[in-house]
């Protein structure tokens, strides 16, 4: 089974059930703690040789266990389902773009929406958190997958919308501060776990309203081949963390074809104003004090990663 770890400010934690013990480690970084592994399993074992229960999950407060700074690196348009939405056709070019690591956050912290942000969007993800070094050039195998990749993580690629469309813009639209809810559990996988990735099912809610579900198997690049296709020119180390793609049902939808292309005869201001126009009457972009919550596992629970619960709240 795998091993869910919990991090919070005083340290690390296995946690079984509804129970978490406590890791005895130096660790600070996630890429300490993947170097002090022998710590995580010594744990394991003496919490089920003694029968330690340790403390309640609901008692602690839990931080993202990506600590920053890191790489984060982000996939795009990488789900059939999320392709169709945003009216691709054919084939879709591989395509990575960066985040800033100050944009993780914990899985419980708001997500606060900038003041000159009002089409702000969700995007849950699976995210990859490395365990070993990914030189340029590397080509991973489904089979040695598990050699460079040592956990996942619930993430949340929270995306300012109006940013990224007017200024074709990625980094800066996905990378304010807490647009990357990360956790709650770093979940470390046994290799032999790595053949039940495409049973990850990904489901996400705003305000009780499932807006997402989707499994790995709707994915167009998996894992092994987005990092085989990132290392021709990214290097990544043990703690950096990959977000591999969003599954239909964001609130961004391409436009029918037909008011596509009348758009496309307007000058671009005139474009944009129309389009926003007509996303102001959408419901699903994030508002105040919607409360979004997010998981991944599997339906066996073999692996399971948790649920996010985080609030939006506009800046002050």
């Amino acid at each position: 089974m795998s091993t869910n770890v919990l991090r919070t400010a005083d340290g690390w934690w296995v946690v079984r059930d509804t129970r978490a013990v406590r890791i005895e480690t130096k660790a600070v970084t996630t890429a300490d703690l993947l170097a002090d592994l022998a710590a995580v399993r010594e744990t394991v074992r003496e919490a089920a040789a003694s029968g330690d229960t340790g403390t309640a999950v609901a008692d602690l407060v839990a931080l993202s266990p990506v600590t920053t700074p890191c790489r984060v690196v982000a996939q795009m348009v990488n789900y059939r389902s999320h392709a169709r939405d945003s009216g691709f056709t054919g084939d879709i070019p591989p395509t990575f773009f960066r985040k800033a690591s100050g944009s993780v956050s914990g899985p419980g912290e708001a997500i606060v929406r900038p003041s000159h942000v009002q089409f702000l969007d969700y995007e849950i993800e699976l995210g990859l958190v490395m365990g070993a070094s990914l030189p340029v050039g590397t080509v991973v195998t489904e089979q040695d997958l598990p050699s460079y990749v040592a956990g996942l993580v619930v993430t949340n690629d929270v995306s300012a919308r109006d940013v990224q469309l007017t200024k074709t813009q990625f980094y800066e639209s996905k990378s304010y501060p807490t647009f990357t809810p990360t956790g709650p559990f770093l979940s470390l996988l046994e290799p032999e776990e790595f053949t039940h990735l495409l049973d990850l099912r990904l489901k996400l809610s705003v305000n009780g309203d499932l807006r997402q579900d989707r499994t790995l198997a709707d994915m167009i690049v998996r894992p092994a081949q987005a990092l085989t296709l990132l290392a021709r020119f990214q290097t990544l180390d043990p703690g950096d963390l990959l977000l591999t793609g969003t599954p239909g049902g964001t609130a961004l939808k391409a436009p029918p074809k037909a008011v596509e292309k009348v758009g496309a005869l307007l000058p671009p201001a005139l474009k944009w104003k129309a389009f926003f126009r007509s996303q102001a009457r959408n419901p699903h972009y994030l508002r105040d004090g919607d409360l979004i919550t997010a998981a991944i596992a599997t339906p066996d629970g073999r692996i399971d990663l948790g649920e996010q619960r985080t609030t939006v709240t506009d800046a002050q």
